[in-house]
This record gives C-alpha cells, sequence and structure tokens, in this order.
C-alpha cells in the first residue's frame, strides 16, 4: 500500500510539473525558447560569424515567428534575435509584435504539432522537415540554406523547452 501511495503521489507531482509548462508556441514558450536560444553556443556563436544576424534590413534584429498548423493559421510566437557582444543574442521571445514581417531577412515557420515534436526529439532536421513538406517556411531561402547547423539547433529548441501540447496557444 505505501508503494502504491509513493506511486501515485509521483505521478500527482509529474502531471503537475507538466501542467504548468507553457504551451507549445504561445508567448510564455516564446519567453523561454529566448533563453534556451542564449544559452546555445551553436545559435549564438554561429549565426553571428556565419552574418546571418547582419541581415537585419536596418533594424538592428531579425524575426521569426513561428506556429502549430494545426492549432493556427498564423504566427502565434515571435523570436527577435540582435547582434550583441559579437553574438547573435535572442532579445525577446513571446507574442507576435511584427505585423509584417520583412521576407529578405525575417522567418515565418509552420508545422504540424506532431512534426515540430519530432524535430524537437532529433527525429530528423531541417531539410528532411522541408523536403517533405513537414516544415513550411517563407523568408530568405538561401540564406537559410547556408545556416542548417545552426537551424537544426533551433528546431531543437522544441524538444529543449518544456512544454504542452494538450491544447493550443
Amino acid at each position: 500500500m505505501k508503494r502504491l501511495m509513493t506511486g501515485l503521489a509521483a505521478l500527482l507531482v509529474a502531471g503537475t510539473a507538466a501542467a504548468e509548462d507553457p504551451v507549445l508556441m504561445s508567448a510564455a514558450w516564446g519567453a523561454q525558447a529566448c533563453s534556451a536560444w542564449n544559452a546555445d553556443p551553436v545559435l549564438t556563436g554561429e549565426l553571428a560569424s556565419s552574418g546571418w544576424i547582419e541581415n537585419d534590413k536596418g533594424r538592428g534584429f531579425k524575426v521569426m515567428q513561428v506556429y502549430r498548423s494545426d492549432c493556427s493559421e498564423t504566427p502565434t510566437v515571435e523570436l527577435r534575435v540582435s547582434l550583441q557582444d559579437g553574438k547573435a543574442r535572442c532579445v525577446y521571445g513571446g507574442e507576435v509584435e511584427t505585423a509584417k514581417p520583412d521576407s529578405g531577412a525575417d522567418y515565418v515557420m509552420h508545422a504540424e504539432t506532431r512534426r515540430w515534436q519530432e524535430m524537437g526529439a532529433a527525429e530528423y532536421g531541417p531539410m528532411k522537415a522541408m523536403m517533405f513538406g513537414r516544415l513550411k517556411f517563407s523568408g530568405p531561402y538561401g540564406e537559410a540554406m547556408g545556416n542548417m547547423g545552426p537551424f537544426t539547433n533551433f528546431l531543437l529548441l522544441v524538444g529543449k523547452v518544456p512544454a504542452r501540447t494538450d491544447a493550443c496557444p
């Protein structure tokens, strides 16, 4: 009986923790994804050294908007990345604020929830995801192709940032 009660208590704690996680691709998730971005040396370092961050149309930041296509037809979260101290740092993660991203510098990406989860679990990378239509994006295509390594790390953020998928943002 004691073992049963201990097991039930552990399940309750696990269930409570999961319920406190933000909904995937919500504003709260975006804030945590921004922090995770800044903790990733590939994203912060390689996107600065490759010149990716410099294509910001003179605004001082790039915009990345993402969403779960089985939940919405428009972006639900925005990340802004800026060059700071020689690093590509996420300076904002939250609600979408940029009404019209610049397709020559910014990115809008969407996939079904299960596809985001697969990419976040490293089941496949961005090249396969795009080739098979699992991930759709608009933005500077050539720039994206030249940064597949860091782009892979961006997709892995979905698996690193705890999130619930039982609801839509």
